[in-house]
């Protein structure tokens, strides 16, 4: 051992010197036992894409031995050796060992880390220009015959040409894990991972427990992933065989970068790198939306975005918990109604369906859907079917004897496939299907069809014209009534026929059978659940009145948004709120369970939030520092911004309309029991087409020190007038103070100019709320505010927009611009009371109406 430690010694000296060279970094691509590598020294595969060699994190005296791209100025690593066994100190060596193996030494001669493939003789260890890393005989360069290779031990990367899933060869099931931390290389909590029984398919896990799942390969791509198009840029390649499942992926262009990866918050993302910006472009992430959450909807419950609530039954199914289910907790499920018999079951065709999980599913790739049929239709047991594959106009068979669980059914046939469910007779009969199997003459069957069909024409004409004239007597009636009644129950009347059953004026392009599925309670039930509206109960006052705690006969706790009485905006408020937010399904936005409509009153009842508002805790007067420290520490404010982030994004690009919230601030940023961020307070929300992106009004509403120059002063709104009240939020979050009434005593400045001003002078970090403490990551700070700032420029067309923003904030690899001077920086007289909501004198404001909404 002695022996060994002295050459070690000698060996690291000698590097050591020449790496005290300029230019001592490496030229070439391998490793051998004549040649191993220390730190400060690299080796570049032959074609100069990646790049292999010591590197260490921000803030972090750990050292790793890593894979990067050669070229790309963003340091993207895209592989760890020894990830969670770290150099403690700036010594190490890679080598060939004497029998072969490649290993990592410290300055002690002890391995850290190796290949483990001993008993070996020339071997040399190459960096290839895929970024594989791999061990070979010196005169072998046959990949078949690679004793070991990095593309077989993934981190959290997946890049052109490595699989994932299953090889009997190796004995491996490679899969992708998490960093801990951007900062933090080692094995977070989060994998992506293959289950190859019964029909293979990938999920994401936290901790082993299943966060989403991709749906299984069906010849194109993954059921569950319709974004997985054909295309020029990628070729998505799916090997299932008897010692072989994988997945991998190649780039038609070999001149283009694309990595899939895991990142620390357990976001499934691949990205695309685009040359001329110099940045990771986030082409497509996993999960997405509500539908994406694993089981969401429960046994046989059936998700679907496009639907309010998302979770449906399927024909011939009910709720298991109707009371939950109307509340929008679909998680119980759905049960059949009417008992199977096995001998006149049918099968109902469910279109663009999302496969159920398949894990337990049986599968033969040589059956066609006939014969696929004939086999659920004798097993009484069967729950399903479906062809494996779609392609060539479908093959193989795929059979569920289970209860099928995470099912999503998507609006375009891009997505999913069809799936024929087992109902009972009664049930195939009321959906109006025939079995494949009652068929007898065909000229009988066009018969019997044309004179239903004709039939229930007449029937369809008879209920029209019958429902025509019960409305029009209805009208009169409501007329009367109306005429009877004073002009404020008038409105009253007006907001139940226009607000609860919207009409298709109000959503271009919605059909008028879509109306909400939203529950109304009775005025009495609210009243005994929040003790008669009592002043113990009420945890906020807003401009359009009260919010209060409430809890409901089964113990379910509730808030309760009771608008004022004398409000002239209330019901305008309502009815935006009432129809907006029943369509919105997203974790980072708060979830609307009812509403209450009786003469007067005007009650929307929402989920409780145990945390109150960011507001509340954010700039909580009188509370020592140690406690908000341990409450609002750099990780769990870090995390607010990337929900609130998240839940704008949906808003403005991945919900159903494009929807501009026009009032984002911190008290209508509410916290659950985890400190998760859920937007909040849609009043003011205005609702665009797909294709539209800006408006303009002659009534500005909103709240000073979060509004955008050209909303505030022009009455000119757009998604980047939300992201400008993104960015101050963010720098509010990482200050702990007010934009509104906050100045800087000595220049005058408000938040932003103040945050500007460090900015430039480099003192970033000057900015942190002290009562952080040192738990933050000075990297992550100094990102946050870069992202604020530039999302408070002045102009409208520099803000990025909220999937830049996100993106920016999801990864330190990111290549972000510099900002540009902010809006309303100006300097200003310094008032007396730091609380007011004066309006700055130094703009011109004309026609704002200032809400100051408080902590639900």
């Amino acid at each position: 051992m002695g022996n060994t430690i002295i050459h070690f010694v000698i060996l690291l000296c000698f590097f050591a010197f020449l790496s005290s060279f300029p230019n001592a970094t490496t030229a070439f691509d391998t490793i051998t036992a004549t040649q191993p590598l220390i730190n400060g020294q690299t080796i570049v595969s032959s074609g100069e894409v990646f790049e292999l060699g010591f590197f260490t994190r921000p803030n972090s005296k750990n050292l790793y031995v890593g894979i990067w791209y050669k070229n790309i100025p963003t340091n993207t690593v895209v592989w760890v050796a020894n990830r969670d066994n770290p150099l403690t100190n700036s010594s190490g060596i890679l080598k060939i060992s004497d029998d072969g193996d490649i290993v990592l030494l410290d300055e002690t001669a002890n391995p850290i880390w190796s290949s483990n493939q001993s008993n070996k003789v020339n071997t040399v260890a190459q960096l290839l220009d895929s970024g594989n890393f791999v061990l070979r005989l010196e005169n072998d360069v046959d990949p078949e015959n690679y004793i070991w290779q990095s593309f077989d031990h993934p981190t959290d990367t997946l890049l052109p040409g490595m699989k994932l899933g299953w090889d009997s060869k190796t004995g491996l099931n490679r899969y992708l894990t998490s960093w801990k931390s951007d900062n933090d290389p080692s094995s977070g909590d989060y994998a992506f991972k293959f289950d190859i029984q019964g029909f293979p398919e990938a999920f994401l896990l936290n901790k082993q427990v299943r966060r989403y799942r991709s749906g299984p390969w069906n010849g194109l791509r993954f059921s569950g992933v319709p974004e997985m198009k054909p295309t020029y840029i990628f070729d998505f390649i799916f090997v299932m065989e008897q010692n072989e499942v994988s997945y991998s992926f190649e780039m038609r262009n070999k001149s283009l970068f694309s990595r899939l990866l895991v990142n620390p918050s357990g976001i499934l993302q691949r990205y695309t790198w685009i040359e001329e910006r110099k940045l990771w472009n986030l082409f497509w992430y996993a999960p997405k939306d509500q539908c994406d959450v694993y089981r969401v909807c429960g046994v046989y419950g059936v998700c679907d975005t496009n639907e309010s609530p998302v979770c449906k039954c399927m024909t011939g199914f009910e709720p298991k918990n109707s009371q939950a289910w109307y509340l929008r907790d679909g998680s119980d499920g759905c049960v059949r109604r009417n008992e199977l018999n096995c001998g006149s079951d049918g099968f109902l065709p469910l279109k663009n369906m999302k496969l159920p999980e398949s894990s337990s599913s049986f599968l033969d790739k040589k059956m066609n859907l006939a014969d696929c049929e004939r086999m659920c239709r004798s097993n009484c047991s069967c729950t399903a079917y479906a062809n494996s594959e779609i392609t060539g106009g479908g093959s193989g068979c795929v059979i569920w004897t289970t209860d099928l669980l995470d099912m999503r059914q998507y609006a375009l046939a891009e997505g999913g496939q069809d799936l024929y469910l087992r109902v009972a007779a009664s049930d195939l009969e009321q959906a109006g299907s025939i079995g494949s199997e009652n068929g007898s003459d065909k000229t009988k069957q066009i018969a019997t069809v044309a004179g239903t069909t004709v039939g229930i024409c007449v029937l369809l004409l008879g209920v029209i014209s019958c429902f025509v004239w019960k409305r029009k007597a209805l009208q009169r009636a409501m007329k009367a009534r109306i005429e009877h009644r004073g002009p404020h129950e008038r409105s009253q009347s007006s907001l139940m026929n226009e607000a609860i059953i919207p009409s298709k004026r109000d959503y271009s392009g919605e059909s008028t059978t879509d109306e909400l599925e939203l529950p109304l309670f009775d005025f009495d039930t609210i009243a005994m659940a929040t003790d008669n509206f009592s002043d113990a109960n009420k945890v906020g006052q807003g401009g359009f009145g009260s919010v209060y705690r409430g809890l409901l006969g089964e113990g379910q706790v509730i808030a309760v948004k009771r608008l004022s009485k004398n409000s002239g905006q209330g019901i305008e408020e309502f009815k935006t709120e009432v129809r907006l937010i029943a369509r919105l399904q997203h974790r980072n936005l708060v979830r609307l369970l009812g509403c209450c409509i009786e003469m007067e009153e005007k009650i929307l009842i929402y989920e409780y939030m145990e945390n109150k508002s960011l507001d509340f805790i954010l700039f909580k007067k009188n509370v020592p520092e140690k406690e908000k420290s341990s409450l609002l520490d750099w990780q769990r404010r870090f995390n607010i911004i990337c929900g609130i982030a998240r839940g704008l994004l949906y808003l403005h690009q991945d919900s159903r309309f494009r929807i501009i919230h026009r009032d984002l601030k911190a008290s209508n940023i509410l916290l659950d029991g985890e400190l998760n961020p859920k937007i909040s307070d849609f009043g003011m929300a205005r609702i665009f087409g797909r294709d539209q992106t800006e408006a303009n009004t002659k009534r500005v509403v909103g709240t000073y020190g979060y509004m955008s120059p050209e909303y505030a002063m022009d009455g000119h709104f757009s998604v980047k007038s939300d992201v400008f009240s993104f960015g101050v939020l963010v720098l509010e979050i990482v200050t702990g103070k007010k934009n509104r009434g906050f100045y800087y005593t000595n220049n005058q400045l408000n938040l932003l100019g103040h945050a500007w001003r460090l900015w430039k002078e480099r003192k970033g970090l000057e900015l942190m709320d002290p009562s952080v403490g040192d738990s933050y990551s000075p990297c992550e700070v100094l990102r946050c505010i870069q992202v604020g700032l530039l999302c408070v420029q002045e102009r409208a067309d520099d803000r990025p927009t909220m999937s830049s923003a996100v993106l920016m904030l999801s990864s330190e690899t990111a290549t972000m611009p510099q900002p540009k001077h902010p809006g309303f920086c100006l300097g200003k007289p310094i008032e007396t009371d730091s609380s007011s909501s004066k309006p700055d004198e130094s703009c011109s404001v004309n026609y704002v109406t200032v809400t100051m909404l408080d902590a639900r």
